[in-house]
């Protein structure tokens, strides 16, 4: 049986990544999210059935909510390869050809993740001192912006100072604004459904003169989703996406060394039943 992951389209191949591909149709990008999966930088064995929908579905949903100036054209797949529309059906994007700018735009609400860490070590997060004796998992007095240097392995976190010298003043804080402002929109939104957005990464790029958002926007993968009826701060929180697959890598006492280890049925139906809660929850409708 012919799958997504065993096949490559008769197009030619912008950027294959760990579990998306990119193809190039002229002036525009053919992103297809597959149902591959990583962990500690290797890809997995076992894809996770409807990963690949889910973060398609889910940035089609935030790009059309947002409203903000963007890449996206549609979700319909390209008469080119529309002999494989069995196996892409809803994980296309196909969008318009940016200039990436080189910096992950990232909005924490929480203190979470690599950011409690650093916190824990009195150094601040990327420059921004916080409040003393904060939890893990705290609300942030507002949300803050910590850029991250884009980088072929691991992004580096920098300062909004680092960032100004990259990437020059005035677009980091165009970014830096709008940054904030979309992230805010989507917590207020999410939140009324039931999730929290703990933090978010954005990416944007240059069309011609215009700054728009480009790569998926708001899913599991960029995205921290808490359930807010579960949050509890000062403790980790159990979150909608492959960070349970990560605890049983790290349980099971996996090396982070290639190759991987197959994952167990249940594991395997757990995660992805995480990525189809959170389409599910936020846009209403079932995948």
């Amino acid at each position: 049986m012919e799958t997504l992951e065993k096949t490559r389209l008769p197009l030619k191949i912008f950027k294959e990544g760990k579990v998306r591909d990119i193809y190039s149709l002229d002036d525009k990008l053919l992103m297809i999210s597959t149902d591959r999966v990583s962990a500690f930088d290797c890809i997995l064995p076992d894809p996770i059935p409807y990963k690949g929908m889910c973060l398609t579905q889910i940035s089609k949903f935030w790009f059309d909510y947002i409203g903000e100036a963007n890449h996206f054209i549609s979700t319909e797949i390209p008469s080119e390869v529309e002999q494989y529309a069995d196996i892409l059906a809803n994980r296309t994007m196909l969008v318009k050809k940016a200039d990436a700018i080189p910096v992950e735009c990232v909005v924490r609400g929480y203190l979470a993740g690599s950011a409690w860490n650093e916190y824990k070590k009195g150094k601040g997060i990327c420059g921004i001192k916080l409040p003393t004796r904060m939890e893990e998992s705290e609300e942030l007095p507002e949300p803050i912006f910590t850029p991250a240097k884009k980088m072929e392995e691991h992004d580096i976190n920098i300062s909004k100072n680092e960032m100004d010298e990259l990437v020059g003043k005035k677009i980091a804080d165009h970014l830096e604004k709008r940054s904030i402002e979309i992230y805010e929109k989507a917590f207020e939104y999410a939140k009324k459904r039931g999730i929290i957005i703990a933090d978010t990464k954005l990416e944007f790029g240059f069309i011609g003169d215009e700054i728009v958002l480009i790569d998926e926007l708001l899913t599991p993968d960029s995205s921290r989703f808490w359930s807010a009826k579960d949050y509890e701060s000062g403790k980790k929180q159990p979150s909608f996406d492959k960070q349970y697959l990560r605890d049983y890598l790290i349980d099971m006492g996996w090396d982070k060394n290639p190759p991987a280890p197959h994952l167990p049925k249940k594991i395997i139906e757990e995660t992805s039943k995480k990525y189809r809660e959170a389409y599910e929850i936020l846009t209403g409708n079932e995948i």
